[in-house]
Order: structure tokens, then sequence, then C-alpha cells
């Protein structure tokens, strides 16, 4: 296997790398290229298994983005007349003296370090799969960084750009988040107690030019103590494990010691106007609601809470996918393991979730929890996460009666009923156009509602709607609010 990458580069060459990096992208490779290339819906759906279909089928062109994609992100070799195509000599022994490539004794090159294309950024770390032919963990090291794979996706998609002050992302791995946050921070710091991931993070803003980001070793807030921050962003270890094998996964046998920590640490470090927020994974028992264990970390603090629930695993399936071991056998036992584990923590389920935390704000009452469902976002989401905070505080405001309403932009409605039963039709309604897709079960006063907002109606007219009705005002008040913090009704 070929060496990991150092991530070391000496400042006389630093100018060289970025210039390499920038022919690089020059010759297409970004996150949209690369993608169609290999007839990806998303880079996430990318799979070491298909490997030799995306060679046989996709890269048949042998152009630089076919060689690019082999070399950088599917882990192959590239003969010399190959690399010599995309590199001249010079280059080569650059990317060699930086710990990128090697080329060993017959002239074969291979990367030492993947380079993920996340939008038109470029992003170094570890390879994807370390142990090919065949990927698994038990020998790869313990300081192993992290790729920008399913989890850095979907949380540098739902992140909310805007400009601020200062940012800090914590477990910063390859450095990807602190990197995509430097474009709109005045400054960004990026934490890891891994200081082979501070390395790597360090070494990729050289590449991009990023001078506005400190890395910093050390233990979650630790290094950044009296401070507080705009946005903060985390992609904690949290995989409830029997074994601690890997620095970057692993989170205990409860899959909770980092990002409990993190959450506990937000009252003293979110600035009042800021936004928190966390890709993770949490185990689920039955009757226990994921966002009274959030509420029980943040203490007494008055922080608001959204959930987005993305994807969920039963336990038996989390624990035959996380199973490693050489042979059938020791595979069995691995199985065992983590199905052990998973049953001494009650998890029937671990469900994949980004967190974000906001301040409440006084005037809208207590600070409330909001849990959302949608499929993984396959771009930006993070203007509506923050308009799901925005529609939920408009729904606790004391001068609600006094707003004007109408239907939020184009909204799909779809009616369902049995055929030969008298039960009234079932309706959903889909926001068109969000990023994020959200189906919402109506019940029959909500979908009356949403027939009659299709220009400006205020709640008084919407109330004398349903007079002569057995319904109360405050039922009509609440399907009102309900309909706005869907975003399916907006102020006219």
């Amino acid at each position: 296997m070929t060496e990991s990458a150092s991530f070391m580069v000496d400042d006389a060459d630093v100018p060289a790398l970025r210039e390499a990096i920038a022919n690089v992208a020059r010759a297409g490779y970004s996150e949209g290229s690369v993608r169609e290339r290999l007839g990806l819906d998303d880079l996430t759906d990318l799979q070491w298994r298909a490997l030799p279909m995306y060679r046989a089928e996709r890269l048949i062109k042998r152009d630089p983005l076919d060689l690019l994609t082999e070399l950088f992100l599917l882990q192959g070799a590239l003969p010399a007349d190959e690399l010599d195509r995309l590199f001249d000599a010079p280059r080569q022994d650059l990317l060699i003296r930086a710990g990128l490539l090697a080329i060993d004794e017959a002239g074969t090159a291979r990367a030492r370090a993947s380079l993920f294309p996340v939008g038109d950024r470029l992003i170094f770390s570890d390879h994807a799969w370390p142990e090919l032919p065949h990927p698994g963990y038990a020998e790869v090291p313990y300081d192993q960084v992290m790729q920008v794979g399913l989890d850095s996706r979907h949380l540098l998609r739902c992140t909310r750009r805007r400009p601020v002050r200062a940012a800090l992302d914590l477990c910063t791995g390859s450095g990807v988040h602190a990197l995509l946050a430097a474009a709109h921070s005045q400054r960004v710091f990026a934490v890891d107690i891994n200081p082979r991931a501070a390395r790597c993070t360090r070494f990729n803003a050289q590449a991009l030019g990023a001078t506005n980001v400190e890395v910093l070793v050390g233990d979650l807030f630790e290094p950044v103590h009296g401070e507080r921050f705009d946005l903060i962003t985390a992609n904690p270890p949290f995989v409830p494990s029997p074994v601690n094998t890997l620095r970057f996964r692993d989170g205990g046998s409860s899959g909770e010691d980092v990002q409990k920590r993190i959450i506990a640490g937000l009252p003293q470090y979110l600035a009042p106007d800021g936004i928190a927020q966390v890709v993770t994974e949490l185990g689920e028992r039955e009757d226990e609601p994921l966002v009274h264990r959030l509420r029980e970390w943040l203490g007494d603090a008055p922080i608001d809470i959204h959930v987005l629930r993305l994807r969920e695993y039963s336990a038996s399936k989390y624990a035959i996918g996380h199973a490693n071991g050489d042979g059938y056998g020791a595979f069995l036992d691995s199985v065992q393991a983590w199905a052990d584990n998973l049953r001494a923590q009650r998890y029937v389920r671990v469900v994949s979730i980004v967190v974000s935390f906001q301040w409440s704000v006084p005037v809208c009452g207590p600070a409330w929890e909001r849990v959302d469902e949608s499929p993984p976002p396959n771009r930006a989401a993070g203007t509506e996460i923050e308009a799901a905070f925005l529609a939920e505080r408009m729904a606790r405001t004391p001068d609600f009666r006094e707003n004007l309403f109408r239907r939020a932009g184009a909204i799909a409605l779809q009616d369902a009923c049995v055929l030969g039963s008298d039960l009234r039709a079932k309706a959903k309604a889909t926001l068109l156009g969000q990023a994020l897709t959200i189906e919402h079960h109506l019940d029959p006063m909500e979908r009356e509602i949403l027939c009659r907002a299709d220009g400006r109606v205020g709640v008084q007219e919407l109330l004398t709607m349903f007079q002569g009705y057995d319904i109360q005002e405050q039922q009509v008040i609440e399907a009102i609010r309900s309909l706005l913090r869907r975003r399916l009704l907006e102020t006219a």
C-alpha cells in the first residue's frame, strides 16, 4: 500500500503548489464535472465496490479529467506516459516533495492523499478507502484524517452562509468546513486534537491561500477559551463503537463522548446572534425523543434546537455495516460485538442528523425544539434551515394576529383516499423549489386554510371561515401557526 501523505510543504514550495492545484482545477476537476463523468447523482453515491465499473464504463476518454479522477479520487495508478500528460517533471517533483505523489521504480504513480472536489474547491485528505482492495479499519492508523465523505457534505450543504466576524470548526479533520467558512468570515479557528489532522488543515489552507484560518491543536474549545463565535461547525466522532480504533470515528460505547461535550459548551462559546451546526449520528431508544437528550446537554441555556433527520438505520443493519474482520468467523464475531454494544445502550436504531442551535428570542417565549425529516440535501440548504428558525419565531410572536398571510410560493397539494371508504382524503403538501424536499401531512383544517390563502388573508377572515363548525378559535390559530412553521404560509 502507498505510504500515507505527511501533509507538510516547505514555504518555498507553496506558490508552486498553489499553481499546480489551480492547473488541476482548470483541467475541469470539480464536484459537478467529476459527478457527471462518473454518472453519479451525487458524489456521496461513490462506492469502492463500483471502481471496476467506473474505470471500464466512465473513464474511457483518458482525457485530463479522467486521469485526475483516477489518480486523486479513485485511488488508482497511472503509468508514466499518462502522468506526464497531467504534470511536467518539475511539478511531479513538487508533488513528491509535498508528499502527495509516489512513483515506483516502474514509473507507475499513485496519490498518497485524495483530492476531494467540493464545489469549486479542492480539499486534500487521507484516502476514503485506506485498505484497498479490501477496505476496512483494522489496520488504519489511529491518526487517520477523515475523508470528505457523506457526513462532511451533509454539514457543508446545511451550513448557513453569511458574513460573520468569527467562525470555529471543531474536530476539523481536513479543515473542509473551516476553509469554506473562510470565504465569509473575518477569522476562522480550526481545532483538532489530532496533530496530523491539524497538519492536513494547515496544508489545505496553504494550498488554497486561505490566510484568515488559524489552525490549533487541542481538545475542543480548550484552545479558544474566552472567545465567542458567530458560526460554530462540528463533525465529531460519533460512532457508538465497542472498539477504539479510529480517532475521527469512534465516540465511545455510547457514541456521545465528544458530541455531548461540544453541545454542553455552546452556551459559553456561541455569540448572541450566532448559529452552531453539528452533523452526527445518535442512537435512538424507544419512547425517548432525541431532542430531550440534546436539551439535557445544553443545561438550562435558552437555546432553540432544530433537528433535521436525514437517515435512520436499524441497530442490526448498523452493526453489520461497521463490523470487520479477516475471515468469516472473525467478521461474525465483530458483528456480535457491535450488536451487543448497541443493545447495551438500548439503541433500537441509529439516526443520521444535522442539528442547529441558536439563542432563543425572549419575546417568542420559552426555548423550543423542532424536528424535520428530509432526504439528504444535494445542494446548499443553509437558507432553508435558517428559514425554519425564522418561521418558528414568527409563529410565536405576540403580534401574530395582526399579520396578513398568503400561501408560500408554489405548493403541490396531493389528496389520497381509500376507494370505497367513507374516510376523508388525506392531504400532503410540498413546497416546490426548496433545497430540502419535505412533505408535510395536512389535516382537513390546514388544507382548507391553504386553499383560501391564495391571496392576502387575515387571521380574522380565517377564523370567520370556520364559524358554524364545531371548531374552537384556538384550533384555527394553532393550524395557522403550524402552516407558518412549515413555511407553507408566509406573511404578506
